[in-house]
C-alpha cells in the first residue's frame, strides 16, 4: 500500500514541473525509497497522479536499470565491468565478491546472525569515472581505485554496520535513503566530502599552467549571436573549434 504521506509527496514532485509527467523519474525513486522497489501499487499511484496509463509508467520503470522490480538490500553495490574497469581489475573484483557474498549478479545476501545490513550485488556498465578505474558504487556513490582486497573489506564493513565514506562524496546511507535523495528530498549531505578527485582536475591544472582559457567571443571580440537553426549551430561550433586550435598553435610556437 502507498501511505498517505508518500502519496502526498508524489503529488508534490509532480507539481514541481510545468508538465507534471516530467516528474515520473523522481516519483519512481520515491516509490523505491518507500517500498524498496518499484511495486505495482507504486506504478498505479504514479499513473493516477500523472493521468497516464500504468503501462506507460511500467515502460519507463523497466527501461532504466536504476529502477528495480524486486527488493534491494540495505546497500546496493555495483561493480563496473565495462572495458577499462574490467581490464584494470573489475572482473576479478566482481568474481571475488560473488564468491565472498555467496550471491550471483543482481542477488541479495541473506542476513547472518552477525550482520547489520544486507547487500545487493550487481555488475554495472560504465560509471563515467574511467580515470579512477576500477570503480565501484555503493548506492550510486563512487568508490575509486578499488582492489580485490579493498572491495572485500568494503562489503564486510557495510554488512557489519561500520560507517563508510564514499571516495568523492559523503558518508553512505542506506539504499532507500539514497533513493529519497534522488527523488528530490535532500539529506543535508551534499557538501560532505570532496566533489572531485586529483585525476579529474589534471586538465584544469594543465590549462592553468599554460594559460589556456575557453573562448568567450568570436574573432571580432563580440559575443556571437544565438544560433537559430541546427546549421547555424554547427557553423558556430566549427568556427569556435578552429579559433581554439589556432590559438593553441600560436601558444606552442
Amino acid at each position: 500500500m502507498i501511505s498517505e504521506t508518500t502519496y502526498a509527496e508524489l503529488r508534490e514532485i509532480a507539481a514541481r514541473y510545468p508538465e507534471k509527467r516530467s516528474g515520473l523519474l523522481p516519483m519512481l525513486h520515491l516509490v523505491q525509497a518507500d517500498h524498496g522497489r518499484v511495486t505495482p501499487e507504486g506504478i498505479e499511484a504514479c499513473a493516477e497522479i500523472l493521468d497516464i496509463t500504468a503501462a506507460e509508467v511500467s515502460g519507463v520503470a523497466t527501461f532504466y536499470t536504476m529502477y528495480k522490480r524486486k527488493p534491494v538490500g540495505d546497500y546496493h553495490v555495483g561493480v563496473c565491468t565495462n572495458t577499462l574497469c574490467a581490464v584494470m581489475g573489475g572482473d576479478l573484483i566482481f568474481d571475488r565478491l560473488k564468491q565472498h557474498l555467496d550471491v550471483g549478479n543482481d542477488e541479495t545476501t541473506e542476513l547472518r546472525a552477525e550482520d547489520q545490513a544486507s547487500i545487493t550485488l550487481e555488475h554495472v556498465e560504465c560509471n563515467a569515472a574511467c580515470d579512477y578505474a576500477p570503480v565501484m558504487t555503493v548506492n550510486w556513490e563512487f568508490m575509486d581505485n578499488m582492489t580485490v582486497q579493498s572491495a572485500t573489506q568494503l562489503v564486510d564493513d557495510l554488512r557489519a554496520g561500520t560507517e563508510v565514506h564514499s571516495t568523492r562524496g559523503p558518508r553512505l546511507g542506506t539504499w532507500r535513503e539514497a533513493e529519497r535523495v534522488l527523488a528530490g528530498f535532500p539529506d543535508g549531505l551534499a557538501d560532505e566530502g570532496p566533489s572531485a578527485g586529483p585525476a579529474s582536475l589534471v586538465g584544469r591544472e594543465l590549462a592553468r599552467q599554460r594559460g589556456w582559457t575557453a573562448p568567450s567571443s568570436d574573432a571580432s571580440g563580440t559575443a556571437p549571436a544565438i544560433a537559430q537553426t541546427k546549421l547555424e549551430a554547427v557553423e558556430q561550433a566549427d568556427t569556435s573549434r578552429a579559433e581554439t586550435e589556432t590559438l593553441q598553435e600560436q601558444t606552442r610556437d
